[in-house]
């Protein structure tokens, strides 16, 4: 995958039928399944999933294309109470997501009481001057919320793709015709670099569970792209020597999984072999790091 070119984009799209378009922002509290629904839709992984909440950390563009309509979603990230420096940076990313928007989803978990992150995001959706259309995720599983019987109320299964078609003809009622701001083609904004990066931190989060999830972040630091290989230096980055230890000591084959795993949907996605090396190393207080911070969020 190539890293998204202005020119070439603007040279491909000059000449495209008008359609719908429009960018909508998601709003969530963690663990509503929106990047199940993102990847779903769209028919391409461009999300990670983990049922560890608080995974996405930038916001993700992902761009959904029919025959009227080019949809760009901003996969967010999430909303929730935390008084650190590098929660409330990512708190400030998914605001700006829904300023820069056209419409705003705002996914309800109804499988789970309402708790403190949808009072915070309900009190800022009441300073966001955009149409806001409220979806009830999650609609497969027994609810915890009372959802009003409304005819246009909008409920979605993202395990089930169940409503997604009516979900997207409400969405189509605000949009604009335009000319596509992307090539009918291009399905994400993600460039190659942050797209591997994602897939390995996934597995960390996968086989680490509540131990290390949040302590860590990856770097790609080098990507040769042959014909048919593609080689990967990669690293991943802990705060401390222990969680270190817990990747590469405290299960012998934990980050052989982690590569492997990681290995195997790589080559997936890029249709080619896939040489990864993986190795671990510990930076501490890297989210307190300005430079660290920028890069994960531009």
């Amino acid at each position: 995958m190539q890293e998204l070119n202005l020119e070439e984009i603007l040279a491909r799209t000059k000449d495209l039928k008008e359609k719908k378009v429009w960018y909508v922002a998601i709003i969530w509290r963690p663990n509503v399944w929106k990047s199940t629904f993102i990847n779903s839709l769209i028919w391409e992984k461009v999300s990670i999933i983990s049922n560890i909440p608080q995974t996405t950390r930038k916001r993700v563009l992902a761009i959904f294309n029919d025959f009227d309509s080019q949809i760009i979603f901003f996969d967010t990230p999430w909303i929730h109470k935390n008084e650190k420096e590098f929660n409330q940076k990512i708190n400030h990313e998914a605001i700006k997501s829904m300023r820069e928007a056209d419409l705003v989803l705002y996914f309800v978990d109804s499988s789970r009481p309402y708790w403190d992150e949808e009072k915070q995001i309900e009190e800022i959706l009441e300073f966001i001057n955009i149409p806001i259309l409220k979806i009830f995720t999650k609609i497969d599983l027994p609810k915890k919320i009372e959802i009003p019987n409304w005819e246009d109320i909008i409920k979605i299964s993202s395990i089930q793709k169940s409503w997604f078609e009516e979900l997207l003809q409400k969405i189509k009622t605000y949009l604009k015709i335009s000319h596509p701001y992307y090539p009918e083609d291009y399905y994400t904004d993600q460039d190659i670099y942050f797209r591997i990066s994602e897939i390995i931190r996934e597995k960390v989060f996968l086989h680490t569970i509540e131990e290390i999830p949040h302590s860590i972040y990856v770097e790609i630091e080098e990507i040769l792209d042959e014909e048919n290989l593609l080689k990967i230096q990669a690293y991943i980055y802990t705060e401390t020597d222990s969680q270190r230890y817990i990747i590469i000591w405290k299960n012998w084959d934990l980050i052989t999984k982690i590569w492997m795993q990681a290995r195997i949907e790589l080559e997936s996605i890029f249709w080619k072999k896939v040489f990864l090396s993986l190795r671990v190393k510990t930076m501490e207080k890297w989210r307190k790091n300005d430079k660290i911070i920028k890069n994960i969020l531009k």
